[in-house]
């Protein structure tokens, strides 16, 4: 296969539940590789935003990385809603969502619900642009709800604003992580648009890292979400140009878990029931291919003692 002449920077997607603070700066400390990380969406709850959201944004829990906070609104108020938090602590960069898929948010309007209606997306990015002078804005989306259509009718308005970036899914909010990337459409979508645009989905190797961007010169970088908790390495991988050996990966797995489980442990209230439950979350995706018994052993593990068991003897196993 041709290789890639020039590397393009790599933004770790946001996920829920699992790029939080505490995985970031593990992250970035053991593996890096990272152009920035971006937030979970910020949103408003009963009026509020959470505070959870909140704390995710605090300085001191986002050192030596660069972090682009994100934010859900359907709305200009909400948008005010929400703003002022982030700026409060500093950042003058922010995404706003237009791919979230769940069905909850959707049907207000929000993440890739909102879509369809072009008229209220012009409304919100207008506002945005026009009250926050001082703010970077870029937008992650799909290609629509429920047609790429959607995307493409948006496109013109998209390329009059003065956004930092475009973060494109090649996928319909409907089909939610289900089915292939409409690669076909990413490339009319790719052809017409005039901001950098940064490619996600579907990312898993560094093999789908060289051929996107050979089909794609323009591109401006990736976003990977599932492939990087997957393989923690993959953006140093691609970086560096070669694998790193099985004791290289299981060293920095291993200081990975370490550092998120005594954050975790020290931020937590819940006791030893809620690490347990949280860690658990950890391995949903990380080293899909180890040994399955062992990774049935961590899943099963009702104390911390039989998970850290558990642990140990998957990360043994990958020698």
């Amino acid at each position: 296969m041709l290789m890639q002449t020039t590397l393009l920077p790599i933004y770790f997607a946001p996920l829920q539940g699992y790029t939080e603070a505490a995985y970031r700066q593990a992250h970035a400390r053991f593996f890096g590789g990272i152009e920035s990380y971006y937030t979970p969406f910020i949103r408003l709850e009963r009026g509020e935003v959470r505070r959870k959201d909140l704390r995710e944004l605090e300085p001191e829990n986002n050192r030596s990385l660069s972090l682009t906070p994100q934010l859900i609104a359907a709305t200009p108020e909400v948008l005010d809603a929400i703003l002022p938090h982030i700026t409060a602590q500093g950042y003058r960069q922010v995404d706003i969502n237009l791919g979230c898929p769940f069905p909850m948010l959707v049907k207000r309007h929000n993440g890739a619900g909102l879509l369809p209606y072009a008229e209220e997306i012009e409304a919100l990015l207008r506002h945005a642009i026009n009250n926050y002078p001082d703010i970077k804005f870029s937008v992650k989306m799909r290609l629509g709800w429920d047609s790429p259509e959607e995307s493409m009718r948006l496109l013109p308005l998209l390329n009059t604003l003065p956004l930092e970036r475009i973060v494109l899914h090649p996928r319909l909010g409907r089909q939610q992580y289900k089915g292939v990337p409409d690669l076909s459409a990413f490339e009319a979508f790719y052809r017409e648009c005039e901001h950098p645009l940064i490619y996600n989905g579907d990312l898993l190797t560094v093999d789908d890292l060289q051929t996107t961007a050979l089909r794609f010169p323009r591109l401006s970088g990736f976003m990977i979400g599932r492939g990087l908790l997957a393989n923690p390495a993959l953006a140093l991988e691609y970086r560096q140009g070669h694998p790193l050996t099985p004791a290289e990966l299981q060293e920095r797995v291993r200081s990975l878990h370490a550092e998120v489980f005594c954050r975790l442990g020290n931020q937590l209230q819940g006791g030893d029931l809620q690490l347990l439950t949280k860690m658990k979350t950890f391995w949903e995706y990380l080293l899909p291919d180890a040994d399955r018994k062992a990774r049935k052993a961590i899943h099963k593990a009702t104390k911390l003692e039989k998970y850290q068991a558990a642990v140990n003897n998957l990360l043994t196993l990958l020698l």
